[in-house]
């Protein structure tokens, strides 16, 4: 059964205590955004770990998603009681085998990654030289299908500069999206929402459009706005807040704590559906 939803402005978000019990009861698996979401000032607290081993002892499949590289994902794909990272915004997925160690999986082929890889570290030179302040993320040498800009993390841009970023990606013909710390550019037909599909199939073997009713999203800015479409279990962190009004299709729920504190309160609300 599909269970798709469209929201909009009209449409606000509800306190994570209105999801109700019989719908949590059905979830069998999360997908969660990582900066700001599970982390908190750049680390993982101990309420997010915590939540995570919970929801694995209780046998919910979880499966970060994040723009981040995959060279910066490996130790957290190796710690993190996950069953997948999915790095780059969909492009490539970072899972453990039967004696633990990590496997890549990648959506484009190696020719295809290699030719993007030149035409990408050009546009990454372009916006250095012509966008004042712009610098590239210290996470860059981890990269291998995209590029990222830093708005948030180490460095502040204001919001007309990131939307000349987001443009001059635009205009050489790459996707651009804006998370909360980071402007990610790349090539290809990759998104988060299609590397949602493409690991659960991988990993699974389940159509997931098929199952999204038993599926969750969390997630806090606006580079989750179109999980936030298409997942009718949507949950901000309460710091979304500050790219509320960017959003024009904002998560069905929104918790009361921000960040790691906030998916803590995301697991433990599928926890207690049993009690």
């Amino acid at each position: 059964m599909r269970a798709w939803r469209c929201t909009s402005k009209l449409e606000p978000m509800r306190p994570l205590s209105q999801w109700p019990l019989a719908e949590r009861a059905r979830i069998a698996g999360v997908f969660t955004d990582i900066d700001d979401t599970l982390t908190t000032e750049g680390a993982i607290t101990a309420d997010a770990l915590g939540a995570l081993a919970d929801l694995h002892a209780a046998g919910i499949h979880v499966i970060a998603i994040t723009g981040r590289p995959v060279g910066w994902s490996e130790p957290f794909a190796l710690q993190w009681p996950v069953d997948a990272i999915v790095a780059e915004n969909g492009a490539v997925a970072l899972v453990r085998d039967q004696a633990g160690q990590l496997r890549r999986l990648y959506q484009q082929a190696p020719s295809v990654r290699a030719a993007n890889f030149v035409r990408m570290q050009k546009v990454a030179q372009r916006i250095l030289s012509e966008v004042p302040g712009a610098t590239l993320a210290r996470d860059s040498a981890g990269r291998e299908t995209d590029i990222a800009i830093d708005h948030s993390e180490f460095t502040h841009l204001p919001a007309g500069t990131i939307a000349q970023v987001v443009q001059l990606m635009q205009s050489e013909g790459m996707n651009a999206t804006v998370s909360s710390i980071h402007i990610n550019g790349w090539y290809g037909q990759h998104n988060k929402l299609l590397g949602a599909r493409w690991i659960v199939r991988e990993l699974l073997g389940r159509d997931l459009d098929a199952q999204i009713a038993q599926w969750a999203y969390v997630g806090d800015s606006t580079n989750d706005e179109l999980m936030f479409l298409h997942f009718a279990h949507s949950i901000g962190v309460a710091n979304i807040r500050r790219f509320e009004a960017q959003l024009a299709h904002p998560p069905r729920y929104i918790t009361p704590g921000e960040r790691g504190a906030g998916f803590a309160q995301v697991a433990q609300a599928l926890l207690s559906r049993g009690a």
